[in-house]
């Protein structure tokens, strides 16, 4: 376990062998069975081939997916949350490059109200900002999450069996995902500009057109 005064880190590994407290145990274990499961796989409403996450299961193999809770008697969620960013620069220091595109960590927060997606929704938003410009995506997960799929808009991949955020590098596939926020697109394009592969170039000018 890594830990601080605001969030609590396991690995898969270690959640998987049960080295968390005991009372940690199921919501971790939720949550890491619902990525073994869900984000490895194919699904039919997906809208293209593949996993629903390509990386959950590189990340996976390679010990590089960490689960967090915020720490007992939290009662600062946003500097919990913005303490990712420091807890994700750390774990990356003794990685390679690839591997830092594969490490991951999922906030899990099951004390949110599972029926209402709009604290986290907020959250989530709230912090984009800062993580974008030190180049790493924060994604939020919910039961009742209403966030379409980029293929197919019925289609609802940011489900999953308790609230969560999910932080993991800024890749240049990650265009979709900032294209409706300025300011993250003046990061994406000073990070990214000289070495956008030909397609997301393609993607960026039909969206600046439309």
């Amino acid at each position: 376990m890594r830990g601080d005064d605001l969030i609590r880190s396991w690995t898969a590994g270690e959640v998987t062998r049960g080295e968390v407290p005991a009372e940690h145990l199921a919501p971790l274990s939720l949550v890491l069975d619902w990525s073994r499961d869900f984000l490895v796989s194919s699904h039919p409403e997906l809208g293209r081939s593949g996993p629903v996450c390509p990386y959950t299961q590189p990340s996976l193999r390679k010990e590089l997916f960490h689960l967090a809770l915020p720490s007992a008697g939290c009662d600062d969620l946003a500097s919990a949350v913005d303490s990712l960013r420091t807890r994700h620069a750390a774990l990356s220091l003794p990685l390679s490059e690839d591997d830092r595109e594969l490490l991951t960590i999922l906030l899990v927060l099951p004390d949110f109200d599972a029926t209402d997606s709009v604290e986290l929704d907020e959250l989530q938003l709230k912090a984009k900002n800062e993580f974008v410009a030190e180049g790493l995506m924060i994604g939020q997960f919910h039961p009742v999450c209403e966030e379409p799929g980029l293929y197919n808009e019925a289609f609802r991949p940011l489900r999953a069996p308790l609230p969560l955020l999910a932080v993991r590098k800024l890749l240049v596939f990650d265009l979709p995902f900032l294209l409706s926020d300025d300011l993250h697109m003046d990061h994406y394009l000073q990070r990214f500009a000289p070495s956008i592969p030909a397609r997301i170039r393609d993607r960026l000018v039909s969206e600046v057109v439309a």
